[in-house]
């Protein structure tokens, strides 16, 4: 009797180990798409047949933050060596949405290059999903938008290993963009809080003050002047073919984003999507 027990509490502890630590999940058909999704429970990388992004041409306002960018990416497509990239500042000024239009134009001339999108959250599983990738071809870009850390986060300790790999070393078939709204990728009062309150100030937040300084590349975003607000507006539509004079465009624009407080990226799209909806125009 105590021989069956002993044998169903062993094959109680051996399932709950599986589930654990789960198998290998199997290498995806890379072919299938151009983009894809980390999930994990289980783990697995979803290939996303239309990916939303707009023209790289409709950016305004990025010139050598485009360039650089692109530069670097081309390097990495053609087997060069190239930077792991941190696009941080203004909300809304288009920095997901460079990413996603240079990983596009990269394709456009006929670079190989897949991009796959990692969620803040899933940052635990990274070291997964990097042996994944590893063992592939092919050339990753790996994104993760909206990267930010609070005080008891501990991810930051994860994002270690895509930017320096640890003992076995980042693959070199990928490269990490990330985007945030904080250059530290940490609030300002909460560094100089536990600075503030720490024996050795000058080391109290060094661990995940220096996570920014593994990227080779820094890409500030700042609020956009009006004149670059009104340029945006009249890049969509005439890439759409909205058809408005500049005396409307203005007056409404102008208009629009004083009732939101704000003038970006994000609100000039915001208002060609009420525009077009107006005029009866469909953007694709």
């Amino acid at each position: 009797m105590e021989r069956d027990m002993d044998q169903d509490t062993l094959s109680r502890i051996a399932e709950a180990l599986e589930r654990m630590a789960p198998a290998p999940v199997a290498a995806p058909d890379f072919d299938a798409a151009e983009a894809f999704v980390w999930h994990v429970e289980p783990d697995r990388l979803e290939p996303v047949k239309n990916v939303n992004r707009v023209d790289l041409s409709l950016l305004v306002g990025l010139g050598r933050t485009r360039d650089t960018l692109l530069e670097n990416t081309v390097q990495f497509a053609r087997g060069l060596p190239a930077n792991n990239a941190l696009l941080w500042g203004a909300r809304g000024m288009g920095k997901s949405s460079l990413v996603k239009a240079i990983h596009a134009e990269v394709l456009r001339q006929e670079l190989p290059l897949k991009i796959v999108e990692l969620q803040r959250e899933d940052l635990p599983s990274v070291s997964r999903l990097l042996n994944l990738l590893r063992e592939s071809e092919a050339r990753f870009l790996l994104f993760c938008d909206d990267l930010s850390f609070s005080h008891d986060d501990q991810h930051y300790k994860s994002l270690k290993a895509v930017l320096d790999g640890g003992i076995e070393g980042r693959p070199d078939n990928v490269i990490f963009y990330a985007t945030s709204n904080r250059r530290h990728l940490m609030p300002r009062d909460m560094i100089e809080n536990e600075r503030s309150s720490a024996i050795n100030p000058g080391e109290a937040v060094e661990e995940k003050v220096s996570l920014s300084d593994r990227f080779g590349l820094w890409l500030g975003f700042h609020p956009c002047g009006q004149d670059d607000y009104l340029a945006m507006i009249r890049g969509y539509c005439d890439a759409f073919g909205i058809e408005i004079d500049d005396a409307t465009l203005r007056a409404e624009a102008i208009e629009w984003q004083a009732t939101r407080g704000a003038r970006s990226g994000r609100v000039a799209w915001q208002y060609v999507t009420d525009l077009a909806g107006r005029r009866g125009v469909r953007i694709d």
